[in-house]
């Protein structure tokens, strides 16, 4: 029994996680990985494994640095089942759909001034019929249902899925393993949520686990207060409005959209602040939302209250979801001051990078973001505070306000990692942490290594492979 880890290791994009049992061949998700432009491109086209090798995937959740390059995987060979729960099936359906036309969106625009430098055109990855092909792969399975993955020569994988609360659909995937007399139930935690989420139910605690398979996003820092952040963002809109200039928020067009949407909608009805238009600029974040109306079996039971008194947490007078280009490309000169929401949430794609084209050169203005952006991505170099940033190739000064609000990320923090560490139960003799920057690895690390002494605490490079 071996897991490799072929993304997501001392990096926070890319989970793809090989399981090999008795010759079954697993894969545990397939994403993109985000970065540095060249970089993240080679890593992503290429496999350090044959895909026509695979019996299956199990995908812990819709976001795209976990399924994003499943087309990829399709077009290279593999023609097994991927298992996912029925709400993560639905949000792959238009996500991988939207990464395939930002992709040759997105290659189309940087070609024409490649092709003025006399540079060969760029290609993207896979193309919106292997995303079709790709749904046609998809398996669906409920939360708490156990089902066969895989049986090779010598060995099986059965599989359950249990709630993460880290977005809608999102799942902890229970491995149980069979070669030979060996049994052993590895946890894949997916991303694991916060708890007391605005929309989610709590992580599901899961037991008899072996070995633990741990996401490290946020393994050093903490996260502030959700009522700080609502008071936050009430007086960054006010701020900014008062200096007639617009907030320009990137966020993940899956979950994070919606519960900043919620927040605003919460804050209008205690007028916090004055009427204010509030775009979503994104057909992914409207189609997200419809979905999100799908599927109230995954809401908590306080929003689930909410909407059968017939109230619309994502609609409402102020808001206008924008799915048309020409509509996305008005917003560059709307008079006034608004609210623009626009996916991708670490910038690296999509309409947020002409938003940013047009409004990170204004002292007016302020980009807020609401969650993680990884090492190297567009979002990284604001955060840091680089007074100059490339997008599209073209240099920009930056002269817009740049915060931050970490109550809205649906990563747990270093406390509440520990804190699910503790409420999983069994024997724990392994924790493997991935998806996590190297220094939030090793902090999360140390901290385990503090309280769980009897404990392997790995931390892996990418292709290290680690005996069960």
């Amino acid at each position: 029994m071996k897991l490799t880890p072929y993304g997501a290791a001392r990096m926070t994009t890319g989970s793809r996680h090989l399981l090999e049992v008795g010759g079954a061949r697993v894969l545990l998700d397939c994403g993109l990985a985000e970065g540095k432009r060249e970089a993240s491109r080679a890593r992503n086209a290429a496999f350090p494994f044959d895909p026509a090798s695979l019996d299956a995937v199990v995908l812990s959740h819709a976001h795209i640095d976990h399924s994003g390059n499943l087309p990829n995987l399709v077009r290279h060979g593999f023609n097994g089942n991927i298992y996912a729960t029925p709400a993560t099936r639905d949000l792959c359906g238009i996500m991988l759909q939207d990464s395939a036309k930002i992709q040759a969106s997105d290659a189309l625009f940087v070609n024409k001034r490649r092709a003025k430098l006399g540079l060969p055109p760029v290609e993207p990855l896979y193309s919106r019929e292997d995303a079709e092909r790709t749904m046609s792969l998809f398996v669906t399975i409920d939360y708490r249902r156990p089902f066969p993955v895989a049986v090779g020569d010598g060995g099986s994988i059965k599989a359950t899925f249990f709630d993460a609360g880290h977005m809608l659909g999102s799942a902890q995937v229970a491995l149980d393993l069979s070669e030979g007399t060996h049994r052993v139930r590895l946890l894949f935690s997916g991303d694991v949520g916060r708890g007391r989420n605005e929309i989610l139910r709590d992580p599901e605690p899961v037991d008899g686990v072996d070995v633990l398979l741990m996401e490290s996003t946020y393994g050093n820092r903490l996260h502030e207060a959700i009522a700080s952040a609502s008071d936050f963002l009430c007086a960054t809109v006010n701020r900014t409005r008062e200096r007639g200039g617009k907030v320009i928020i990137p966020s993940f067009a899956v979950g994070r959209v919606q519960s900043v949407v919620l927040a605003l909608h919460r804050l209008r009805e205690v007028n916090c602040f004055p009427a204010l238009p509030i775009f979503v600029d994104s057909p992914l974040c409207v189609n997200s939302t419809e979905v999100f109306r799908l599927h109230p079996e995954c809401f908590n039971a306080d929003l689930y209250e909410y909407l059968q008194k017939n109230k619309n947490p994502f609609g409402w007078g102020d808001i206008r979801y924008i799915r048309e280009m020409e509509q996305s490309k008005e917003l560059n000169t709307f008079p006034g001051s608004a609210i623009i929401i626009s996916a991708s949430g670490m910038c690296e794609a999509g309409r947020i990078l002409h938003h940013l084209r047009n409004h990170v050169g204004d002292a007016r203005n302020t980009i807020l973001f609401v969650g993680f952006c990884a090492e190297n991505t567009l979002g990284a170099h604001l955060l840091r505070g680089d007074k100059k940033v490339k997008i599209f190739g073209e240099e920009f000064d930056v002269r817009a306000e740049i915060v931050k609000i970490d109550a809205y990320s649906g990563h747990a923090d270093r406390d509440e990692l520990l804190g699910y560490v503790a409420r999983t139960g069994g024997a724990k003799k392994k924790i493997i942490l991935v998806h996590g920057e190297e220094e939030a690895g090793l902090a999360l690390q140390e901290s385990l290594r503090h309280v769980y002494r009897n404990t392997d605490v790995v931390l892996p490079r990418e292709g290290d492979g680690i005996g069960l």
